[in-house]
């Protein structure tokens, strides 16, 4: 079994004092039903499970009733397990399928009889208004591809492990030069597997960076699956050519999507809706420019300017050729890699707890990424792959900007830890120890 980090906050949620339904929201294959599943069968005697992708007749069952001595009756005759008051878990998945059950939990919970989990797919595109319904009944939690410390479990590796390396993160000492070099090695393999589970436990079981490409296909097809299946019709060919222009877009100098490409003399207000729609799925990551890198950043964001990014580095590095492929695995320096670093830095702070920024100026450079702190503070990040990580000259024109109040900014590269001043350089694996939850 993947160990997952979302499982400590899955146990949070049940020992609060005050329960509620629990409602897992993230993209599609992420794990979401595995981990609900996992859950349940460790913590409760009995566990009621109702897909309403596999049973659609039950949509109907549970979409036009609120009256809760209704709704229990249904559950008890649609389901084939006891239902025990204070020993079972109800357990609804793909409720994208049943939007009204969503809106009806609250009186389930209020009953108090049985907890109750919820999951599915596109949750941020068909249930996007559930959030202000059902107020103070729902825990939501949302679930990311695993991360690359979550990744290093699934290959042998200790917390303890990483334990170190947080000690040296806060410190900003060199990591010692063998466990550097060890995370340096799994730091590309997971540059090609990523972190969605089934590539994952695929490649723990065999090795097979053939097996893995193949599951990163076949998710992407689901992915354009649920585009033709819940966008709208006439919609689904601009997201769909957007989605498959991440790839590309990634590798132009600026990296920021260009509207042309999907449909010659496009603006961007015919396909706002298009960007927010796959972002809203989770299958995409957005960073959108800033007019300047200070507080508040949502303030000064532009949605007319942005980068996109796959929310799995496997399925960027994926779409690329297998030679390609191969020689990241390998950690060829030959290969390009702004772009893949790039997106495994906004996968990585987007699963923090971080909203994703930028910063383009003709005058002072252009920033990859700013970040904003639950404490106002704003930290400028810079992502280099080659030699000349020391040349950075937008991160220096922002830090000696007083006007922006920025004490710090962070350089992260295929190197060990060193500080110069004001910016600090961390390895790229160490993307995943700033945290924003």
């Amino acid at each position: 079994m993947l160990r997952r980090k979302i499982e400590s906050r899955l146990e949070a949620w049940r020992a609060a004092p005050k329960r509620t339904a629990l409602l897992v929201t993230g993209a599609r294959q992420t794990g979401k039903t595995y981990i609900i599943r996992h859950f349940a069968h460790e913590h409760y005697e009995h566990v009621a499970e109702i897909n309403f992708i596999e049973n659609p007749e039950l949509t109907a069952v549970f979409s036009n009733s609120h009256d809760v001595r209704n709704l229990l009756m249904r559950l008890e005759l649609a389901v084939d397990v006891p239902l025990v008051p204070g020993k079972t878990l109800v357990f609804f998945d793909e409720v994208q399928q049943c939007k009204e059950l969503v809106t009806a939990i609250k009186f389930l919970v209020d009953d108090g009889r049985f907890d109750y989990a919820l999951s599915g797919s596109l949750l941020g595109v068909e249930l996007e208004d559930i959030r202000s319904v059902p107020v103070g009944y729902l825990s939501e939690l949302e679930m990311y591809p695993l991360d690359f410390e979550e990744f290093c479990w699934s290959q042998g590796v200790g917390r303890e492990v990483f334990d170190v390396l947080r000690d040296c993160f806060a410190q900003k000492t060199e990591v010692d030069s063998f466990i550097h070099d060890r995370f340096m090695k799994l730091y590309a393999k997971y540059l090609v597997i990523g972190g969605m589970p089934a590539a994952v436990d695929s490649f723990s079981a065999n090795g097979s960076v053939m097996d893995v490409r193949m599951i990163q296909e076949n998710i992407k097809r689901e992915y354009r699956r649920d585009i033709g299946q819940y966008a709208r019709k006439e919609d689904r060919l601009h997201i769909c050519s957007i989605y498959d222009l991440v790839p590309s877009e990634l590798n132009n100098p600026n990296k920021r999507f260009t509207f042309s490409k999907i449909d010659q003399g496009l603006r961007f207000k015919a396909v706002a809706s298009d960007f927010d729609w796959l972002v809203a799925a989770g299958v995409t990551i957005a960073a959108y420019n800033v007019d300047a890198p200070c507080v508040p950043l949502e303030m000064s964001k532009d949605r007319n300017l942005f980068k996109l990014f796959y929310n799995d580095v496997g399925l960027l590095t994926g779409s690329f050729l297998r030679r390609t492929a191969l020689d990241v695995l390998e950690g060829n320096q030959d290969v390009n890699y702004g772009s893949i670093y790039e997106n495994v830095v906004a996968q990585e702070l987007s699963a923090h707890g971080f909203d994703l920024y930028y910063y383009n100026s003709k005058k002072m450079g252009e920033l990859d990424f700013l970040i904003q702190d639950r404490d106002d503070n704003v930290l400028p990040i810079e992502v280099k792959s080659g030699k000349a990580y020391k040349r950075h000259r937008a991160m220096d024109n922002v830090l000696d900007q007083p006007d922006y109040h920025l004490d710090a900014g962070v350089v992260f590269r295929p190197c060990n830890i060193s500080v110069d001043g004001k910016v600090t350089y961390l390895p790229i694996y160490m993307v995943g120890l700033l945290e924003n939850a």
